[in-house]
């Protein structure tokens, strides 16, 4: 299976289609689209609804994705995710899909930093609260690996689960793109794949402690790494041997 894999789309609700010849092109060459979040630039309903007029006419082949942080700005993400399903994608929260003997897990995750100096559930309500949301994003993640049972597993989300790929932020942000805690599921569970955005200035590639390997596809970094190609990471999954 052949995929494409983009994240940070900040879709607008005006001049939309600047993304239809991209998503037109890439969907020609691939078996499954994936999109890692911050699909919209304010998690508005019209930013929704001009993204999924672009992917019902664009794309015709399977599309799974997560949100991102840009997609709650609003407070509207069940809104955002009900109009991207309505016209075929599907938008994994803490869920699983199978497609084509694939399967896909998939959450938004959450920050909280990176190994030791992650964030430590200690002090005030509104610090325990910060973990408390990350350590629910990771449960969900694993929760939603575990419904998997296909030999060949792509995990999906929006906050990176290890620090290497976001190397190139500045070090004092790197607790605001994403958390270890997204990592612990990833080595407890046959995944062969992960896919994240939402760290513009990151890394593209990187591995968990697991040598499980992790891709950065957010938009404005795949276009800095990649100049000469379109923005967007084609990926194929690895034989599966027997």
């Amino acid at each position: 299976m052949r995929l494409a894999a983009i994240g940070d789309l900040h879709c607008p609700s005006t001049s939309p289609d600047v993304l239809r010849p991209l998503l037109a092109s890439v969907a020609q060459e691939v078996d499954v689209l994936v999109l890692c979040g911050d699909l919209t630039e304010r998690g508005i309903e019209d930013e929704a609804r001009a993204l999924a007029q672009i992917l019902k006419a664009a794309v015709k082949i399977p599309i799974v994705a997560v949100l991102g942080n840009h997609d709650c700005e609003a407070a509207r993400p069940d809104a955002v995710k009900a109009i991207l399903a309505e016209a075929g994608v599907h938008v994994l929260d803490g869920d699983a899909v199978e497609i084509q003997g694939v399967g896909f897990a998939g959450v938004k995750g959450f920050a909280g930093g990176f190994g030791p100096r992650a964030l430590q559930p200690w002090g005030e309500p509104t610090i325990k609260s910060f973990v408390h949301e990350a350590v629910n994003e990771a449960l969900k993640l694993e929760s939603a690996l575990a419904k998997l049972r296909t030999p060949q597993q792509v995990a999906l989300l929006h906050y990176a689960p290890i620090e290497a790929t976001v190397v190139g932020e500045p070090p004092e942000i790197y607790p605001f793109l994403g958390s270890s805690r997204l990592e612990e599921p990833l080595t407890r569970y046959p995944v062969t794949l992960v896919l994240h955005g939402h760290a513009h200035h990151g890394s593209p590639e990187g591995r968990t402690r697991s040598d499980v390997p992790v891709y950065n596809v957010a938009v404005p970094l795949l276009q800095r790494a990649f100049p000469d190609r379109p923005p967007v990471r084609t990926l194929e999954l690895p034989p599966i041997s027997t």
